[in-house]
């Protein structure tokens, strides 16, 4: 009888430890899922934004080229920048979690940035062009849609370092690469933080 009793006392104890640690990996599991879904939709934030930008770019260089005969190379640049960085947002594979495929984002993104900056030091030459309604309204917008590219990647970020923290803490480190997390998401900084600090245009 007392075989029993001791049976019964270490099954409880095994069912109990069970529901205690199953529990936590429940827990675990489903936060992992939640901020990476979090961090993914803050992702999702930026490519909305960058893919306006990456619309405008053309129009604002199509309204240029008629005012700027001689500045063709300063155009080309322009276009080449932004064919790269779209390019490699698309590298990145909608998954922020690629570090190689981040890193080449940023530093298409800075190249662009670069690019643009010069077009507008040129641009200031150009006083037609500065008066233009059409080159006004796109400088505009290309501003506003920069500054909500900074508000993006500074949310994506947060979210990024939440879900790294998280995964990378114990007991969550012990489980997230068996759950489906193996990776960190990439942090997404840009070279000359063009998109942290929009371009002045000035007209």
């Amino acid at each position: 009888m007392s075989g029993l009793v001791i049976a019964l006392i270490i099954l409880g104890a095994v069912v109990l430890l069970l529901l205690v640690f199953g529990g936590t990996i429940i827990s675990i599991y489903n936060k992992l899922v939640k901020l990476r879904n979090r961090f993914q939709n803050a992702f999702s934030q930026i490519e909305v934004q960058l893919k306006r930008r990456y619309d405008l770019i053309p129009n604002l260089v199509e309204t240029a080229k008629a005012y700027m005969e001689h500045e063709r190379e300063t155009l080309e640049a322009v276009i080449q920048a932004r064919n790269q960085a779209a390019a490699g947002l698309d590298k990145t594979g909608h998954d922020p979690t690629q570090a190689g495929a981040m890193t080449q984002l940023a530093g298409a993104e800075g190249a662009l940035g670069g690019a643009l900056g010069r077009l507008f030091a040129v641009m200031e030459s150009y006083p037609d062009l500065k008066a233009d309604t059409n080159m006004r309204q796109l400088s505009e917008e290309l501003t506003s849609t920069e500054n909500k590219v900074a508000f993006a990647r500074q949310a994506y970020n947060d979210s990024a370092t939440e879900y790294n923290t998280y995964r990378q803490t114990f007991p969550p480190v012990l489980l997230a690469g068996i759950m489906g997390h193996q990776r960190d998401a990439a942090l997404l900084d840009f070279d000359d933080e063009q998109i942290k600090d929009a371009p002045k245009v000035a007209f």
